[in-house]
């Protein structure tokens, strides 16, 4: 599962085989704890995160949308910026 970003201490990721793994996500981790975001939306649809993390995830999947979405759809993975 290649790391796309970290940033305040949450590493996001994504598998790259989406035929086999959909709706399009990407999955964050922050400690212990993990939780999976709709690309389309931001929003959780497995897991969690404290609330903190978790706008910080949506934030930043709504930020880079159409990178993600790329990724998702050519299976060619990009290191992107984290949040500032």
């Amino acid at each position: 599962m290649p790391t796309i970003s970290i940033f305040y201490g949450i590493r996001i990721v994504m598998y790259l085989r989406n035929k086999e793994h959909n709706p399009p996500h990407v999955h964050a981790l922050y400690g212990n704890e993990s939780a999976t975001f709709y690309i389309s939306n931001g929003e959780i649809y497995e897991g969690d995160l404290p609330n903190r993390a978790k706008k910080m995830v949506q934030e930043f999947v709504l930020k880079y949308q159409e990178d993600l979405m790329e990724m998702w759809e050519t299976g060619i993975y990009k290191k992107l910026k984290g949040l500032e």
